[in-house]
């Protein structure tokens, strides 16, 4: 069981990742534009942060609650309005975050009770789609990209449902004694 003290740290380095994740996203728009995600498909260099940040919005559900999330949305849209010329980028980045966290926690909330692994895949698949079709036709009128978002998307979740069924497993096995 985790201490109040405990779990206000992790809420607070969860808000700051996941305000950071939103910004940095619109910064590699930025600096880099579209980039090769493998496959012969291309996407917004973004994608890889934002799809991390599926993962990070849910476990900041899960340590504190959805107006902290929108507030870090909001906060990390507005910081991404800062950067030259990123203002269409932020705007979209800001609509499409916030929607599909709206379509993802109607998602994850409910399914939390058959896993945090099955609610966290089933949540950011949702989430990742809704997200790309929203971010990709606000910010560039178009969704050329949809299947390169789509899957670099897939791969960051991909990497993180791992990392958590990895740790599920180190927990679980407990090493008999040689001796």
């Amino acid at each position: 069981m985790l201490t109040f003290k405990l779990k206000t740290y992790i809420s607070l380095i969860l808000f700051l990742s996941y305000i950071s994740i939103i910004f940095f996203a619109n910064w590699s728009i930025n600096k880099w534009g579209i980039v090769s995600i493998g496959l012969g498909l291309s996407a917004p260099a973004g994608v890889y942060f934002a799809g991390l940040a599926f993962s990070i919005r849910d476990g900041l559900h899960e340590f504190s609650n959805k107006i902290w999330v929108s507030i870090a949305i909001l906060i990390g849209a507005l910081l991404s309005f800062l950067l030259e010329g990123g203002e269409r980028i932020a705007l979209a980045s800001g609509i499409a975050f916030l929607l599909s966290e709206f379509i993802d926690f109607a998602i994850y909330t409910p399914l939390q009770a058959k896993g945090k692994i099955t609610a966290l895949f089933f949540s950011n698949i949702v989430g990742l789609i809704a997200d790309s079709v929203i971010f990709l036709y606000i910010a560039f009128e178009s969704l050329k990209f949809i299947e390169g978002q789509i899957i670099a998307k897939a791969y960051m979740t991909g990497i993180v449902l791992l990392i958590m069924i990895a740790f599920r497993f180190s927990k679980n096995y407990i090493p008999k004694n040689s001796n």
